[in-house]
């Protein structure tokens, strides 16, 4: 932790991290950024059993991109943990390669949904050991209709086992999916007082549906920006 250069922790650091190492069922609400990851990845790492070879903690992530960023991220703070395994499982990657990986005792998974449910048909994820589930951005999970895979999941999971949500915003069905999972959760609020840069200027400009592609073409040609970042509501 000192040489990944954290000084103090963050509000859902310093929230749920004790309440995590007491074993008890989390519910945080929180954004990018807001450090998270370690929020969760600290204690699952002090409480995994070094000497147990089996799988013993499942991360779910909604995207590939974050399970690869959640187990860098793990791997950085596991530095001296030598005894201690973490695996990203996730598709477009060859199945093969995880499979193999998995049977080298495998402590910690980070994985998206389908991919953890295609290693469960194929029992290749064994779960007899598994105490600590966490769902990371599990409202984007469910927006990406992820939510039957997950409550499959949690069904193969042993009852026993310490559940961690994390999500930006709550909605009622996650709500309804930590009432189902989750015993007596703690809930940890922590929102960002400022979600804009000062330094950003902002405008926005009401157009009809079937103008909008031209106008940014317009925009694009007006500004002739160096850099620019354009977010679309579906990848076609």
């Amino acid at each position: 932790i000192k040489e990944m250069g954290f000084e103090e922790a963050t509000p859902i650091q310093s929230q749920a991290i004790p309440y995590i190492l007491e074993g008890k069922d989390v519910i945080g609400q929180a954004q990018t950024g807001t450090g998270k990851t370690a929020a969760f990845g600290i204690p699952v790492l002090e409480m995994i059993n070094p000497d147990l070879k089996k799988l013993q903690a499942l991360i779910l992530c909604p995207t590939r991109e974050l399970a690869i960023q959640v187990a860098e991220e793990l791997r950085k703070l596991a530095k001296f943990k030598n005894n201690v395994k973490t695996l990203p499982i996730y598709g477009g990657q060859p199945i093969e390669r995880q499979i193999k990986a998995l049977k080298s005792g495998i402590q910690i998974v980070i994985g998206t949904p389908g991919r953890v449910m295609d290693h469960m048909r194929r029992r290749t994820l064994k779960m007899e050991h598994l105490n600590m589930v966490v769902l990371d951005e599990a409202d984007e999970m469910l927006d990406m209709g992820f939510r039957e895979d997950i409550e499959l999941i949690l069904e193969q999971t042993p009852n026993e086992r310490q559940t961690i949500l994390f999500s930006a915003t709550m909605p009622k069905p996650i709500l309804s999916l930590a009432e189902e999972y989750q015993i007596h959760p703690k809930l940890i609020k922590v929102v960002h007082k400022q979600l804009t840069v000062p330094s950003i200027e902002q405008s926005y400009l009401e157009v009809k549906e079937k103008n909008k592609f031209e106008i940014l073409c317009r925009l694009i040609d007006m500004y002739n920006p160096k850099l620019s970042l354009v977010f679309c509501n579906t990848k076609r």
